[in-house]
């Protein structure tokens, strides 16, 4: 199963242009055609299932196009997905921000979703795939140091939970290097799938590793790659996994 993680950044593109007239402007204007290019770049990657971080749903900034719902349909892929913002925050009431939101795009049959909200942080959803065979969780963690900590107790809680092997995946803004989620591995029983800690962020010239495909001991990566590419100011994670048939034993 192949499984790309992406934080297209609502395919506002990147460059100079992105800071014109002031900086940060680009947030406010996304552009059709890096949609459309970001869309090609991930139908060639034949993924099985797709978590898209900083999606828009629908605001004036992109046309009130859908942007999970038009990768999903030139995939031919169900889609999933919520504002990342508490139910009763503020955030939910500002135009272009309530359309801000991530997202999971899934070909294989889906068993169920569920979506959850961290205790502290502005961005606070966390939605829960159950598949076949495996849990996903796709994440995007705090700014702030003391509340990723929050929040990675928090997902720790519900990945103990799960009755199938889990990967957790999401931007984690671990501006602090991956030593932040060490104690997290270490207590969930999770790898990361990024054996040789290749950096995500930013696309022009990567130095951080902000971008997380952390996975259960029994799921086998058989594939992982970043590729270069110049959509967003994150690269994408693309994954390949399989989870080994565990034998019944004879009665």
């Amino acid at each position: 199963m192949r499984f790309l993680l992406y934080n297209i950044r609502y395919a506002t593109g990147t460059g100079a242009t992105f800071h014109l007239p002031v900086p940060g402007a680009g947030y406010l204007r996304s552009n059709r055609r890096v949609l459309a290019e970001m869309t090609q770049f991930i139908k060639a990657q034949d993924p099985d299932v797709v978590g898209l971080i900083e999606v828009d749903t629908g605001s004036i900034r992109s046309g009130l196009i859908n942007q999970a719902k038009y990768i999903a349909d030139s995939l031919d892929h169900y889609s999933i997905y919520q504002c990342k913002y508490g139910v009763s925050s503020i955030n939910q009431m500002v135009p272009i921000v309530r359309k801000q939101a991530n997202a999971f795009l899934a070909a294989p049959r889906v068993e169920g979703e569920r979506f959850h909200y961290f205790e502290s942080g502005i961005k606070r959803l966390i939605i829960e795939l159950e598949l076949a065979d495996c849990a996903i969780f796709l994440v995007h963690l705090s700014l702030k140091f003391r509340h990723r900590h929050d929040q990675l107790r928090y997902l720790h809680g519900l990945v103990k939970q799960s009755t199938k092997p889990v990967i957790v995946a999401g931007d984690f803004n671990t501006f602090w290097g991956d030593g932040e989620i060490y104690l997290f591995c270490e207590a969930a029983g999770l790898v990361s799938a990024n054996r040789e800690g290749l950096c995500s962020y930013p696309s022009n010239a990567p130095r951080r590793e902000l971008d997380f495909i952390l996975h259960s001991k029994q799921i086998e990566v058989t594939h992982f790659e970043i590729p270069r590419v110049p959509f967003s100011d994150h690269l994408p994670l693309i994954c390949d996994f399989k989870i080994p048939s565990i034998p019944v034993s004879p009665a």
